[in-house]
């Protein structure tokens, strides 16, 4: 297989196979959370409240998409929406006192499944492998922004 091909192939397999890994753990532990639901979390227990279009911009996913998982979370009990005070077309998502409380220990697993997947991988092949990842990420930028689709 040629060497652009297999990044493509290896890129696609193993992120879907790290969300079924931790679709599995989180379920073993308990959690009724998906991997995106779970990086929705995440952001706010970092950032604090939110709109729906920061979360977005955030994670880099369409409005929609967010809203799908919102709208999910709130079924679960873990966020809800209040209108902002000064834009009314603006939802804010606040995190519940459930979602506050599950915070340490899902984090936990979710930093434990990610350490076992990295495990016996030396720091520095990891670093170099951020570095490319992350230069990818640029060059999809780029050529988004010149319109080199």
């Amino acid at each position: 297989m040629i060497l652009n091909k297999q990044v493509g192939v290896f890129l696609n397999l193993v992120h879907c196979q790290f969300k079924q890994y931790l679709n599995k753990i989180f379920t073993k532990h308990g959690f009724n959370l998906t991997p995106e639901q779970f990086l929705v979390m995440d952001t706010l227990w970092d950032e604090g409240v939110l709109s729906q279009q920061q979360i977005a911009d955030i994670l880099v996913k369409d409005k929609n998409s967010v809203t799908k998982l919102i709208d999910a979370l709130e079924k679960k009990d873990l966020v809800y929406r209040l209108t902002d005070n000064q834009d009314r077309r603006l939802n804010k998502i606040h995190l519940t006192e459930h979602a506050k409380s599950i915070k340490d220990e899902i984090t936990e697993v979710a930093i434990n499944s990610t350490n076992s997947i990295i495990r016996d991988i030396p720091k520095e092949e990891l670093v170099a492998f951020i570095k490319v990842l992350n230069k990818m990420s640029e060059n999809i930028l780029s050529d988004d922004q010149s319109g080199n689709e």
